[in-house]
């Protein structure tokens, strides 16, 4: 394995968060999400840059229906070449409900990202749940 990919996060939208904020924390828990190997096959490792993309629901929607024929919102996309897509509009929504905010939520997404480019899966259980309490361990990580 090679050393950590170089994390890179633009915002695409007009929801005021803390892009710096999200990429100090992002790359604190970088090592614990390259640890955390999952079922499928892991790129994490051998890719030199994740693009971090934040945008809102309208186009995270697009992305969806393109790629997954499946023209809804989403909370995250993620591609084996090292791009994820984050829906801050969705973070929003969702982030009250989980007790977090929209940043905090934002960075629960990105590590979800982070974990399926490391081999993790969330189509079937036991995956699902696996990954999901990965992501809570590791989110607990970042916001202590």
């Amino acid at each position: 394995m090679s050393s950590a990919p170089v994390l890179e996060i633009y915002s695409h939208t007009a929801e005021d968060i803390s892009s710096s904020w999200l990429l100090e924390k992002a790359n604190s828990v970088l090592d614990h999400c390259l640890a955390a190997k999952g079922t499928e096959v892991p790129v994490l490792g051998d890719l030199e840059e994740i693009e971090i993309s934040l945008v809102d629901d309208e186009a995270i929607a697009d992305v969806h229906g393109q790629f997954l024929d499946d023209p809804t919102p989403t909370d995250v996309i993620t591609f084996p070449h090292g791009e994820i897509l984050v829906s801050v509009e969705t973070a929003k929504n969702g982030g009250p409900e989980h007790g977090l905010s929209m940043r905090e939520e934002t960075l629960l997404y990105i590590i979800h990202g982070l974990l399926h480019l490391n081999g993790h899966t969330d189509l079937s259980e036991p995956e699902r749940s696996a990954m999901h309490a990965e992501q809570e361990r590791i989110l607990r990580i970042a916001l202590d």
